[in-house]
């Protein structure tokens, strides 16, 4: 039997006004379940103020442990868009206008007869060599540099931003899940469940606690890989609960 591959990802939030609380992040979960349905898992989520040091620190943290890293926010045209110098900084490239961009950028705003100030132009630099990934929304690309991949922070953008990259990206086995509903609370069924966790140490398993019918109750969530391994996991637990 050959080992699955496993490939891993991050995702990093940039913004100020995300830690706020000024404007609501609608991203992460955006991601995190594009990346799980074609088999990249994501296992870390940060979120950072917009200072070059922190984008850096974080930046060279997690390319070294995931197989991606993924950036929303802070590639627009005002003074506090600082990724690209960070990113540039994070791989000691050289950040400048990247002749590409400034064609896509040019050309957009000559057919709208607007002009191409120093702001607007500012979304055209990139750190050398970079790798330049479609905006169908607005034009201004996102980039790529090795395992970072940095996209807007605008959530339809960010969006076409991820589809766009995806054909480009390694994937592996994709996680699979089933969800258990169990009309008990947690403390009912909360030996069982670890009992069962030790058996079936390879299958992922969750308890989400809620309200149903104005009672107590709880959604069993259990995650694996394997099809007939998260089944039989499935169906022994439901019969220790007597479902």
């Amino acid at each position: 039997m050959t080992e699955e591959r496993i490939v891993t990802a991050a995702l990093l939030v940039i913004g100020d006004e995300i830690l706020s609380g000024r404007t609501k992040d609608r991203n992460i979960g955006t991601v995190a379940e594009h990346l799980t349905n074609i088999g990249v898992r994501l296992k870390e989520v940060r979120v950072v103020p917009d200072e070059e040091s922190e984008i850096v620190l974080a930046v060279n943290a997690l390319r070294a442990r995931f197989t991606y890293v993924f950036t929303t926010g802070g590639i627009g045209p005002t003074h506090d868009d600082i990724t690209a110098d960070s990113i540039g900084k994070a791989f000691g490239i050289p950040v400048g206008i990247d002749a590409r961009a400034e064609k896509i950028l040019r050309d957009y705003y000559d057919a709208k007869g607007l002009e191409v100030t120093p702001a607007r132009l500012r979304m055209a630099r990139l750190p050398a060599d970079a790798e330049l990934i479609d905006n169908p929304v607005s034009v201004a690309p996102g980039f790529r540099v090795a395992n970072v991949i940095v996209m807007a922070g605008v959530p339809n953008i960010m969006q076409a931003m991820l589809e766009g990259v995806t054909p480009s990206l390694e994937t592996g086995a994709k996680l699979l899940s089933v969800t258990i509903p169990v009309d008990r609370p947690e403390s009912e069924i909360a030996e069982i469940l670890s009992a069962h966790q030790q058996r079936f140490s390879d299958v992922a398993m969750g308890s989400y606690p809620l309200l149903r019918n104005g009672r107590h109750a709880s959604d069993l969530v259990l995650r694996c890989s394997d099809p007939a391994r998260l089944e039989e996991a499935a169906l022994t637990l439901k019969a220790a609960l007597s479902l």
